[in-house]
């Protein structure tokens, strides 16, 4: 179907916004139940904080939100409006420091991504959004089909190396990553490609051996340039919830994360786990995606995600 002035595609503010209903809304009626027809007192602030640990916010940071809320409030009536401005204010204030654009150093050329993230986190159909991203701003983009464990990641990232008109660098099932990813920079560097995207396996059954072979992608690749890889983007699934600290702790040891993209938030509650992320671990977060549409990933704004997870129409 055509974008017709009968069918606008929907602003990113409202794709977000409507992605994260599932967050805001379990926030905002379990808000909203709490501060009807009851003054502020500690046994409330303690409710509320609760409530946004619940959400996957992190103790710290709903300690600091119920401590906001309570500031010169006591005994006196509050709104769930008002509880959920202090919400997106100190949400903000978390997110602020972290919500940082992908840089592609073109001096660097070619830029060399490589994507991290266990299995069903959405690491190949983000590769291909990313090189339609990359392809429309006219960069020259090539994909490595370096997940050489799963056929089916392979497969997927060579319609996206068509949708995108990507050269894509792919071997046989079960060969090894290391010298396809070796093989995938000679050929950018002779091809002359602006951002080479390198898929990695993510199977975390068996860590140890996921992780050497990680490590052993990017030692090679560092034989034909130094630098590489540029950035290393870990992609989380956010219906994981809590499970994705631990996801971010176990990639930055090994491949050293540069940088974070989360997906899925439009399948969950607990949209809250960026913000735990993001205060505990201090990583830029670069994107976020919330459909399966191409035009579902986009730059993070710290702003628009604090209103959009408060439940606060712009």
């Amino acid at each position: 179907m055509s974008d017709t002035p009968e069918t606008p595609k929907l602003s990113w503010w409202r794709r977000l916004s409507g992605g994260l209903k599932r967050t805001s809304s379990s926030l905002g009626s379990a808000v909203a139940d709490l501060v009807v027809k009851r003054k502020l007192d500690r046994a409330m602030l303690e409710d509320i904080e609760d409530v946004l640990v619940r959400a996957d916010l992190g103790t710290e940071v709903a300690a600091r939100i119920a401590e906001a809320v309570g500031k010169g409030r006591y005994d006196k009536a509050i709104t769930a409006d008002e509880v959920k401005d202090v919400v997106a204010t100190e949400v903000e204030k978390v997110l602020a420091g972290v919500a940082k654009p992908l840089e592609i150093d073109v001096a660097r050329a070619p830029f060399v991504i490589l994507v991290v993230g266990v299995n069903g986190s959405g690491k190949t159909t983000t590769i291909g959004k990313l090189a339609a991203r990359f392809a429309s701003e006219g960069r020259k983009v090539m994909l490595a089909a370096g997940d050489t464990f799963r056929a089916a990641a392979i497969e997927q990232l060579k319609i996206w190396g068509e949708r995108t008109k990507s050269p894509v660098i792919a071997g046989q099932q079960g060969s090894d990553a290391a010298s396809l990813a070796f093989n995938a920079l000679s050929a950018a560097k002779e091809q002359k490609i602006d951002v080479l995207l390198v898929d990695t396996a993510g199977r975390l059954q068996n860590k140890a051996e996921l992780m050497n072979e990680l490590e052993k992608v990017v030692r090679v690749m560092r034989k034909l340039d130094a630098s590489a890889p540029h950035a290393v983007l870990l992609v989380l699934d956010a219906t994981v919830g809590q499970n994705a600290l631990s996801q971010v702790e176990a990639f930055h040891r090994t491949a050293g994360v540069t940088g974070l993209v989360m997906t899925k938030l439009d399948g969950t509650a607990r949209g809250g786990i960026l913000v735990a992320l993001a205060e505990k671990h201090k990583l830029p977060v670069h994107f976020i995606g919330v459909g399966e549409s191409i035009d579902d990933l986009s730059p993070f704004t710290a702003r628009d995600f604090a209103k959009a997870i408060a439940g606060i129409d712009k």
